[in-house]
């Protein structure tokens, strides 16, 4: 099974799905968000005026090499700075992409180049050539409450009303586009639903693309946690399907992989997917250590399962 495979989103979720394909396939392309404004990622984006590194690294780290070369070199991407000074928190990859992108002012290739270095399973690719924001409107009683802002997004309360892209619309990333035209399958998810999700939906361009695209799809939606509360926590399945309809109302899809513990799934989960011409793909997918993520071999053999 050699697939050409393209995985939509950002931060854990989308390394997940991409260390799990990367055993199926060598045609593995990542289409990752770029709307982080915090940490180590959101002080590069402010200082340099570029896209935010973090979500990048982490995906080109996922799909190192299996060798002693390309683990080694994941494990230093991934080393972040202690300290007392500006360095603090500041992971390796972040500043090598970051010089990269300085230096060159070519996103692609400096994403390239690391990806030669970490002689990585395929390709990492930001979905728009230009940092993007998040914009929601939450509702809170009789209170209408616009934030901005990843980090901002996730910590506010209420209600999504309303959800948009800043810019509404991005500098495109050509070979991402070609990508998704050129592929036998799309993955979505999983990953914070407004932040990682979303932007691939609210990205007019990029969203017609993938619905013009003659890929089979697959949506991954998320294990809840209860520690972790995302920008969407305490949503039904069906709520977070319904969220992307209100942007890309002709989506369709072939599978809705969830997690078979999942009880709260919306009244009318079922039917929605099979409007969207797909079918509900419930598995043993949580991890036994941490029950709130996707276990990596569970995910191998469900998208074996799949391609096949």
């Amino acid at each position: 099974m050699n697939k050409k495979v393209v995985c939509l989103g950002g931060g854990h979720g989308l390394a997940a799905t991409l260390g799990a394909m990367r055993t199926l396939t060598n045609h593995v392309t990542a289409i990752v968000t770029v709307a982080d404004n915090g940490g180590s990622s959101g002080r590069l984006r402010a200082e340099f005026n570029s896209l935010p590194p973090g979500d990048l690294r982490m995906a080109l780290a996922a799909l190192c090499a299996d060798d002693d070369w390309g683990r080694s070199w994941a494990e230093i991407l991934q080393y972040r700075f202690t300290s007392d000074g500006e360095l603090n928190n500041h992971a390796i990859g972040n500043l090598l992409l970051a010089a990269l992108w300085d230096r060159d002012g070519d996103p692609v290739d400096g994403l390239d180049r690391v990806g030669e270095l970490l002689k990585v399973v395929g390709r990492v690719l930001p979905m728009a050539l230009e940092p993007l924001d998040i914009e929601a409107t939450f509702i809170r009683g009789t209170t209408s409450t616009v934030v901005r802002g990843q980090v901002e997004v996730a910590a506010a309360d209420g209600v999504v009303d309303d959800l948009k892209l800043i810019p509404s619309n991005p500098k495109v990333t050509p070979e991402a586009n070609e990508a998704l035209m050129d592929a036998d399958w799309i993955t979505v998810g999983p990953g914070s639903w407004l932040s990682s999700v979303m932007p691939h939906f609210l990205h007019k361009a990029q969203a017609n693309v993938i619905q013009g695209s003659n890929a089979r799809k697959v949506l991954i939606f998320n294990l809840p946690d209860k520690n972790i509360k995302d920008e969407y926590y305490g949503r039904t399945l069906g709520d977070h399907l319904r969220l992307i309809l209100k942007h890309c109302k002709n989506f369709k899809f072939d599978y809705a992989l969830i997690d078979k513990s999942i009880q709260d799934l919306g009244n009318d989960f079922d039917e929605l997917v099979e409007d969207c011409g797909g079918k509900v793909l419930a598995l043993d997918l949580k991890d036994s250590q941490h029950i709130y993520r996707h276990n990596r071999e569970k995910l191998i053999s469900a998208f074996s399962h799949i391609l096949d």
